[in-house]
């Protein structure tokens, strides 16, 4: 049975895991992320590997890094949250543990885990995957190959424009996705409709101590679920651009399975219900014919480990 090992590289968090052919994870470990220095980055995610190799016969890594990576799968090209630019990840990882590396996109890998073990497994080649976090990242899958793109960094879909002259976008542009149904999003939403209705969002409020510019989105999710109008219409709102994005894809794309994943879908039915509908009625007359059905991510926070470690089996 070969086995592989996926890395999972976050802003905060390196986790790892050994993984079957199966996507079963055998055993994991994790660390913090020194997200501000690029070599002791490295050695962390050195000693995850090695720490997860002992007793083991490895075949190869997988690394799933939050950032853009080249078309070869070896270099880190830009790392938002990370000090990586042009951090050639491959070739170190590779020389440090005798063993052969993949570096791809984090929401590239949590989408191939979803396509091959997870809330897609009964495709046989097309998903669309939108990851809601903080911000919003996407994967795509076409004749059963993920879609990277000439340069490597296709599939950014939380940087499709929604609303033109809209919001400033991180990215440099106006009005992106990532504005309107990210992680971000609802906290602005709901931080805006306590200022402007403080009555309908008492439960809000009161889980912020009373400041709006203190809700977090724990506590939109938390008052949400008790029934809290405000924070329900934030999910509501995020719900409804995400619907949206989602039918311009299927017009493109026409896959056969779109899927949610990422932190904010841990909501539950407060995010997929808004979703579901806005992209019921965004269809228009495409509704008339087969679409591509909308499900939730299922593989959860194992699932950049799981792709990576995937991947990396496939590369082998």
């Amino acid at each position: 049975m070969t086995l592989t090992i996926g890395v999972d590289i976050g802003g905060t968090k390196v986790a790892g895991g050994v993984v079957d052919p199966h996507g079963e994870v055998l055993a994991q470990t994790r660390r913090g992320t020194p997200a501000d220095d690029v070599a002791a980055t490295r050695d962390v995610i050195i000693d995850v590997v090695q720490e997860l190799a002992i007793g083991r016969e490895i075949a190869a890594v997988g690394i799933g890094a939050a950032g853009f990576v080249d078309a070869g799968r070896s270099t880190v090209l830009f790392a938002p949250n990370l000090a990586w630019r042009d951090e050639p990840l491959q070739k170190y990882i590779s020389d440090a543990t005798g063993l052969p590396v993949v570096v791809e996109n984090d929401a590239n890998v949590a989408a191939w885990a979803e396509f091959r073990f997870g809330a897609a497994r009964h495709a046989d080649a097309s998903m669309v995957m939108f990851t809601v976090g903080t911000g919003i990242g996407g994967g795509l899958v076409t004749g059963g190959r993920l879609v990277r793109g000439t340069h490597g960094i296709a599939a950014e879909l939380g940087h499709l424009t929604a609303v033109p002259d809209g919001h400033p976008c991180g990215c440099g542009r106006l009005g992106c996705i990532e504005q309107y149904a990210s992680g971000k999003a609802l906290v602005r939403f709901a931080r805006a409709g306590a200022r402007q209705d403080p009555h309908r969002a008492e439960t809000l409020l009161a889980l912020a101590g009373g400041d709006a510019d203190l809700i977090s989105g724990p506590m939109v999710t938390e008052a949400a679920r008790g029934g809290d109008a405000v924070a329900c219409e934030a999910f509501g709102q995020i719900g409804f651009w995400l619907g949206t994005a989602m039918t311009d894809l299927v017009q493109v794309l026409d896959p056969q399975v779109l899927v949610v994943g990422g932190g904010v879908v841990d909501a539950g039915d407060l995010l997929m219900e808004p979703v579901r509908k806005a992209y019921a009625e965004s269809l228009g007359q495409r509704g008339r014919f087969p679409v591509a059905e909308l499900r939730a991510a299922e593989m959860g926070n194992t699932a950049g480990v799981i792709g990576a470690a995937d991947l990396a089996r496939l590369a082998d």
